[in-house]
């Protein structure tokens, strides 16, 4: 074990003590200056490392301390430490999930965290109870989210906590909320008649052409916002879809039908210089459009579209509102509401899938053009509606003969009229 100071030399390399009165033997001047090395040996091996000190006291400490960390290493000796505060931890939760998730999912824990770190971020990660989490739930209850927000949340809390080794002791007490499956719903032909009229007189052209292509293509809004000019053959009639949220998504090719390739050369015309490269729906922001970025979305539209209302009286259209908000007008619109309030973006593919499932196309058929690989996903997406299934079976209808019977029906309606001396069998029925 030995300390040393090493000393750049004026003649190359560093400097020695050879010389006379402890001088260099190179250079000839007495080394001062330079940072104080150590060199031990552990384990059959040299340790040799700089303190990056000029201080003699701090390099002994260093010493000893990587001493100690070799000996505490080859033992398995670990020193336990206070589990950290949650905010710290999600923090570096989320660095860690960089790159190995995709974008999506990374946005979607952003999302939940903001929720969570209100109420978890100061408690360290071993105070979090059981009881904490089901009042997390109950207050997100009252506060009208849904239960499959509140479990995106609650796993959201359960990866940060199971990422430092402070989840074994809860996984057992913690219960998950039941989320509701009929979420999406098919729109009527009306509702889809009026949705793209509706979509037509708004200045967002995007919007327009984005509800087209779903409506006719299957497509979600992620998939839409992220279609490139490369991906889509106006000419052959093919769109070809970039990067699912599956594999059975990624790269399937949907043949357009008439109206989408309409609706897509109609919105390729505002861009004669556009190169395949770029994005269908380019970035615009303060009317600057940059094509190589694709759309943040068409959300303002949407809620115009999906929201507004119009004054029986004075034939304004604004926000829902018990009043008109014209300081002329002022009439009750309390019972005024949207036909298409609440309608979701996504429920264009339900609509799609819907559709698809009404013409009688096979199963493969319609999870090939949707990117579904179970029955059980599909089912989820297909709603068939109520006209589909009575021209169903109007179609197996039999024309019944006529009626052969004579006399009263029993209230049941499969039973033959009794004469009146069997009255009291007719009690007994």
């Amino acid at each position: 074990m030995s300390l040393y100071r090493r000393v750049t030399c004026a003649k190359g390399g560093t400097c020695n003590t050879k010389g006379r009165n402890a001088k260099c033997s190179k250079c000839g001047n007495k080394p001062e200056g330079g940072a104080w090395w150590y060199r031990f040996r552990f384990a059959g091996r040299i340790i040799h490392e700089s303190s990056r000190s000029q201080s003699l006291t701090v390099a002994r400490d260093a010493e000893k301390q990587r001493r100690r960390q070799c000996e505490e290493s080859w033992n398995q000796i670990t020193r336990r430490t206070l589990p950290p505060a949650f905010e710290k931890a999600a923090a570096e939760w989320l660095k860690t999930r960089e790159g190995q998730v995709a974008a999506n999912t990374l946005s979607i824990a952003r999302v939940a965290l903001k929720h969570v770190l209100p109420v978890f971020g100061s408690k360290l990660l071993c105070d979090v109870t059981p009881r904490d989490v089901a009042a997390y739930q109950q207050a997100r209850l009252r506060e009208g989210a849904q239960g499959r927000t509140i479990n995106i949340e609650t796993q959201t809390l359960r990866q940060v906590l199971k990422a430092n080794k402070c989840w074994k002791h809860l996984e057992d007490e913690i219960r998950l909320l039941k989320e509701r499956k009929n979420v999406g719903r098919a729109l009527t032909p009306e509702e889809e008649s009026r949705l793209l009229a509706e979509c037509a007189k708004v200045d967002d052209s995007a919007c327009y052409t984005a509800t087209v292509v779903a409506l006719n293509t299957t497509m979600c809004k992620d998939e839409i916002q992220k279609l490139r000019w490369s991906q889509v053959d106006l000419f052959q009639g093919v769109l070809t879809v970039g990067k699912g949220k599956t594999d059975a998504r990624t790269g399937r090719m949907i043949p357009l039908n008439a109206p989408a390739v309409r609706a897509l050369a109609d919105w390729g015309g505002r861009f004669p210089n556009r190169q395949t490269e770029h994005y269908v729906f380019p970035w615009c922001e303060s009317r600057h459009v940059d094509p190589t970025r694709p759309t943040k979305g068409w959300r303002t539209a949407w809620r115009t579209v999906t929201r507004s209302v119009k004054c029986p009286e004075c034939g304004r259209v604004q926000k829902p509102t018990d009043s008109c908000r014209n300081p002329e007008c002022k009439a009750d619109m309390k019972d005024i509401k949207n036909p298409l309030a609440r309608l979701r973006f996504h429920d264009l593919r339900h609509t799609a899938i819907t559709k698809l499932a009404e013409s009688q196309a096979s199963d493969q058929t319609i999870m090939s053009i949707a990117g579904h690989v179970s029955r059980a996903m599909l089912e989820h997406y297909s709603h068939i509606r109520m006209a589909a299934k009575r021209a169903a079976l109007d179609s197996i209808a039999t024309p019944l003969p006529e009626p052969v019977l004579a006399g009263d029906v029993h209230q049941i309606g499969n039973q033959i009229g009794m004469p009146k001396k069997d009255a009291a069998c007719k009690l007994l029925s």
